[in-house]
């Protein structure tokens, strides 16, 4: 398995797909890295020399904010968000859907396992 930026690539994938395993680098930042890198997106990782992977680690430290700096980043941000007060840092904060989507229904993955509360069963009247 290759290591590029700290990250163990698959060597049987495809390139762009192996490229896809680092957080932060999807379809189409791995076809510009081997575009940049003058490297067949859709050859396997097992058939670049020790040149290439080096090449590729070079494009992603100049170009590309990915895996624990990526993750710090994003963190920083919403504690930003939370800090400043905003109606996302509170949605954050709370653990509800941030862009707006109804909650009402739908939202599980944002709230969590439903939980249960016990209603009325059924009031009986007294006459």
């Amino acid at each position: 398995m290759p290591r590029i930026a700290g990250v163990d690539v698959p060597a049987e994938k495809v390139t762009w797909v192996a490229l896809t395993a680092i957080h932060g680098i999807g379809k189409t930042s791995a076809l510009v890295i081997c575009k940049e890198a003058q490297i067949d997106p859709n050859g396997r990782m097992r058939d670049l020399s020790e040149d290439d992977v080096g090449h590729i680690a070079t494009i992603l430290d100049r170009s590309f904010v990915i895996e624990g700096a990526l993750r710090r980043q994003m963190l920083q941000n919403i504690a930003r968000l939370r800090d400043i007060g905003s109606y996302r840092g509170l949605r954050h904060r709370r653990g509800l859907p941030v862009r707006g989507q109804r909650t009402r229904t739908n939202a599980r993955t944002r709230k969590g396992p439903r939980k249960t509360v016990a209603g009325k069963k059924g009031v009986k009247e007294l006459h």
